[in-house]
């Protein structure tokens, strides 16, 4: 039997919060409507203690906690 990775929800859900962030840089146009939270401050500080709770040999190769920093610098520019 193969066990499922304890993490998975974790890594989908950040890969949620990841796309969110990207449609609002994007086609969103800086509407925070399109984020799962209410303001870009508790989705930015959702993506980072999700990626903060993944033990150092399972943190996300695909993420990196500077590009989560990035991308809220990026939207608090970019917010409507």
């Amino acid at each position: 039997m193969i066990k499922d990775n304890p993490y998975k929800f974790n890594y989908m859900m950040l890969g949620r919060l990841q796309a969110d962030v990207k449609y609002f840089l994007g086609y969103g146009g800086g509407n925070v409507k399109h984020l799962y939270y209410d303001t870009i401050d508790e989705h930015i500080g959702e993506m980072k203690r999700l990626w903060n709770n993944f033990p150092n040999e399972l943190k996300p190769e695909w993420l990196t906690y500077d590009e989560i920093e990035e991308y809220e610098s990026q939207m608090k520019n970019r917010e409507l």
